[in-house]
């Protein structure tokens, strides 16, 4: 295999992954979350294994 083969079953295979994620779920950005929230004031979500309990 060469590396141009390679690069290209790559790109390929990126771009597939991306069509099926956008054809299963369209993107709504009016649910979507900031893309920097620096001080937004927005509460973290999901679990931090280092956060202690309340």
């Amino acid at each position: 295999m060469t590396r141009r083969f390679t690069a290209t079953l790559m790109a390929v295979g990126v771009v597939a992954l991306l069509a099926l994620d956008l054809s299963r779920t369209p993107p709504n950005p009016y649910q979507a979350p900031p893309a920097f929230a620096f001080g937004s004031g927005l509460a973290a979500e999901g679990g931090f294994c280092g956060a202690l309990p309340n």
